[in-house]
């Protein structure tokens, strides 16, 4: 059911900008003896052999690259290749909370500050601060992030890409948390911006949609296993237990 869940959410976000779509895991379970840490209990070699059933395991994001479309908006920018962009989502200036994110849909808001037209946070330059982009001029933004107006350099993106990117947290509104190490490790993305340009959903409807039918398959098949279990029981109790 779980399964089914996940595959059901990806299949939803087919049209969410830089959604990254998940694989959910499963791994195998340890022997209740190694489990519990009891390895001096006696126990059954044959029952350990068969082992303890799965678990669910986190979920694996697909960071594979969405497709650019070309919205012409000048605070559109579209990630082609590794890198994310960063936003403030809350904090004091002592005391900062950094998400990460491949929404490249911006814009600026009333007090000319460069935010996220989705969730209206500041979006942050390479020294971790909000941009502010005047309304006087046509701004340009370079494939390396560096923002252009009236011919002069007001601001460079945050740009960045992480070494090891399993390490990122979905938080929601296509936004992942990153913890101190992973944020540390951060460095110079080797990917390039489009500006005019996001990037769609790397969910693959078709196998989506598939997967989600599976899951519902299983789902169908566990639960007929479980009633002709129960039937058995039901017999076992009421009548061959009556003969007995």
């Amino acid at each position: 059911m779980y399964r089914q869940d996940v595959w059901s959410n990806n299949l939803a976000n087919v049209g969410t900008a830089g959604f990254k779509a998940d694989y959910p895991l499963t791994r195998q379970r340890d022997a209740v003896r190694t489990e519990d840490g009891l390895m001096q209990m006696p126990s059954n070699q044959l029952l350990e052999r068969l082992g303890g059933g799965l678990l669910l395991d986190r979920n694996r994001l697909d960071f594979s690259q969405g497709s650019l479309e070309t919205t012409g908006d000048p605070f559109h920018v579209g990630v082609e290749g590794d890198g994310f962009f960063l936003v403030k989502e809350s904090g004091d200036s002592r005391s900062d909370i950094i998400g990460v994110t491949r929404d490249g849909r911006f814009l600026r808001n009333a007090q000319g500050v460069l935010v996220q037209a989705t969730s209206g946070l500041p979006v942050l330059d390479e020294q971790n601060r909000p941009i502010t982009i005047s309304d006087e001029a046509t701004v340009k933004i370079q494939p390396d992030g560096t923002i252009i107006q009236n011919n002069e350099r007001i601001a460079r993106l945050a740009f960045v890409e992480f070494p090891n990117k399993d390490r990122l947290i979905k938080r929601g509104e296509g936004l992942f948390g990153a913890d101190s190490v992973t944020m540390s490790s951060k460095r110079p993305a080797s990917g390039k911006l489009v500006q005019g340009a996001i990037e769609q959903s790397s969910v693959d409807e078709v196998k989506a949609l598939l997967s989600m039918q599976s899951a519902a398959r299983d789902v169908s098949g566990n639960a007929g296993m479980i009633q002709a279990h129960d039937r058995t029981m039901d017999r076992a109790i009421n009548v061959f237990g009556r003969l007995s």
